[in-house]
């Protein structure tokens, strides 16, 4: 009896069999052994190959290398009844052949119709090359009417006749009144030329076409001469229109300025441009519309009449004109009830229509940041520092940097205050900003100033004087060995400011006399040799000696007067440096305070009364 608990099989090893181990690739004698000892299956044989393939009964298949003819293994396949199948890789060979080739001929088929595609489109680009390309808008497309135009009453005055001759014309031609074929839209940037031009089609519901003078000028000859054909074509089919286009002076330049002659592309195109508005075709049903803020480089064949027959200025808004501005701007964002739009209105001026657009816009991003859901005054305030002075830095540390950075802002501000002429003090703070701005004194100024453009000799004084009131408050303060730098803005400022008033206003004791003109860029090859000066060397020295003068003049009344007020300048440079930011108000009641204080205590010294009374 056989205890079956303890009987022990042994497997035979992996690639092992009966005849031996398998582990290494079996040869050809191996093969021929185990054909014949019965081991084999099957054989599949691939004489191109020059293998062969055998299947052993326990599964396994090996590989053979054997030569192209072999009776002896066929014999002894024969002989021990191991099936034998032969077969032929050709047609394999040949249908990969054939697959490639297949493969290959697409890719040359994808290849030509990508060329062919790519002509196609040169083709069709070169046959349009002469064509316009303007950004047309149909009747009813143009939104914006004259209601979203604010600060500019007097330019929509003038367009109001404009979109009368598109709606109503016959009431104007009935009587013999030609309809003006142009208008020139004239002012600085960022005062709303674009916008005024929407506002005209938008009031008539007529068809707009806008492109830049930019888009007809190209390298080739001709082409921008055939837009300009092109874009009346269009916009006579689509009559009554406005044609706008946009920075005229790119191509309305006065011609025969350029060295090379009258013969190049813009010349070319400003020709055409001008044949199509006053030429040997009516233009009728057609006007157009021009901006620029470079008027006086434009030809005078371009702005005679019966082509600009208008021309309107759009200039900067005033304090209303900002106000409206304003509210425009606020419809569309969540403004606190405690923003006063009209205190903003004061504090901007000289701001164009784009500038408040931008200041509400910072605005807006700021309260978003802050999360908060309506605009605050902060905002606003912040909005402003950030639209003319830059991107907040790091605050300064207490250090002597800070003490002088200190003392030359409130040099700034102490004189504005304390001068008749000078502007109102808004801020003064130690708050650096981008751009190496250590920290700065805000001025508004004077509206009147601003929008009338005319300034007294008094003011320009002033100006002077405040200008230096940094670099002086270094010299009476720390010395003159220890002035630094960071007056040379200021110096540059005063610099121009007395040159304009010797050479251009008149204001020096060299009489009313202009001795130099506007500081304009001059055409190349046109008024070359007049760019020498129209006044002698000896008449330069002595123009030289009046600025230098004036500049002298302005520095000593600055450090006169603020070593005069010097404890109240180290009040203020300590309250400024314990608050980082004095506002305007603040500022100027501190030193109304020390005023009365002075005015008291000489009222006391002249009646001889003591200032201290003894304690009871």
């Amino acid at each position: 009896m056989v205890d079956q608990s303890h009987t022990t099989i042994i497997a035979p090893a992996f690639g092992q069999t009966s005849s031996g181990f398998r582990g290494e690739p079996l040869s050809y004698s191996g093969l021929l052994e185990s054909i014949r000892s019965g081991q084999v299956q099957e054989l599949l044989w691939d004489p191109d190959l020059r293998e062969m393939r055998a299947t052993l009964i326990d599964g396994r298949q090996e590989v053979v290398d054997v030569l192209p003819e072999n009776p002896v293994l066929i014999q002894a396949a024969e002989a021990a009844m191991v099936p034998l199948t032969i077969q032929d890789s050709r047609q394999q060979q040949a249908l990969t052949g054939l697959v490639g080739n297949l493969l290959l001929v697409l890719l040359i088929l994808v290849g030509l119709s990508f060329l062919l595609r790519r002509s196609a489109k040169a083709a069709n680009r070169a046959l349009g090359f002469g064509r316009s390309k303007p950004r047309l808008q149909g009747e009813n497309d143009v939104k914006i009417c004259f209601e979203d135009v604010a600060g500019v009453n007097e330019a929509k005055e003038e367009l109001q006749e404009v979109v009368g001759f598109l709606k109503e014309p016959d009431r104007f031609t009935s009587i013999g009144a030609r309809i003006p074929r142009g208008v020139l839209l004239v002012g600085p940037p960022g005062t709303g030329k674009t916008l005024l031009a929407r506002a005209v089609a938008g009031e008539a519901g007529v068809h707009f076409f806008s492109i830049s003078a930019s888009e007809f000028v190209e390298l080739f000859v001709g082409v921008g001469a055939s837009r300009v054909r092109d874009l009346f074509r269009q916009a006579k089919e689509k009559a009554p229109c406005i044609v706008f286009i946009d920075e005229i002076d790119a191509v309305g330049r006065q011609r025969g300025a350029g060295i090379g002659g009258g013969n190049d592309e813009r010349e070319q195109t400003l020709n055409q441009l001008l044949t199509e508005m006053d030429g040997f075709e009516d233009n009728s049903g057609v006007i157009l519309l021009a901006a620029t803020n470079r008027p006086d480089v434009l030809d005078t064949a371009l702005l005679r009449p019966g082509r600009f027959d208008r021309r309107v200025l759009v200039d900067l808004p005033d304090r209303r004109g900002r106000e409206a501005i304003l509210n425009v701007h606020a419809r569309t964002r969540p403004m606190s009830p405690e923003v006063d739009l009209s205190a903003w209105a004061r504090r901007t001026p000289g701001f164009s229509g784009a500038d408040l657009a931008s200041l509400l816009n910072e605005a807006a991003i700021l309260t978003a940041r802050a999360q908060q859901q309506y605009i605050e005054e902060h905002h606003l305030m912040d909005a402003l520092e950030r639209v003319t002075m830059g991107l907040p830095a790091e605050p300064l540390q207490d250090s002597a940097k800070k003490r002088l950075i200190a003392y030359h802002e409130v040099g700034h501000a102490l004189l504005a205050t304390l001068l008749d002429h000078g502007d109102s003090l808004d801020k003064v703070t130690l708050l650096p900003r981008s751009g190496g701005v250590g920290g700065f004194a805000r001025f508004t100024p004077d509206e009147e100033v601003v929008d009338s453009g005319l300034i007294t000799r008094a003011k320009l004084e002033a100006q002077m004087v405040v200008t230096m009131g940094g670099r002086a408050a270094e010299m009476v303060v720390f010395g003159r060995q220890e002035v630094t730098q960071g007056a040379s803005s200021d110096i540059e400022k005063l610099t121009t400011i007395a040159r304009e008033m010797v050479t251009r206003y008149g204001f020096s004791s060299l009489g009313p006399v202009a001795w130099e003109g506007d500081q304009a860029e001059v055409f190349i090859g046109r008024d070359w040799l007049q760019q020498r000066p129209n006044y002698s060397k000896d008449t330069a020295k002595v123009l030289d000696q009046e600025v230098q003068k004036l500049a002298k003049q302005a520095l000593a009344t600055a450090c006169d007067m603020l070593a005069r007020q010097r404890p109240l300048m180290d009040e203020l440079t300590n309250e400024l440096i314990e608050q980082e930011t004095i506002s305007g108000d603040r500022f100027r009641a501190i030193v109304h305070q020390h005023r009365l204080a002075v005015l008291e205590e000489n009222n006391q010294m002249a009646t001889g009364v003591p200032t201290c009374q003894p304690s009871k």
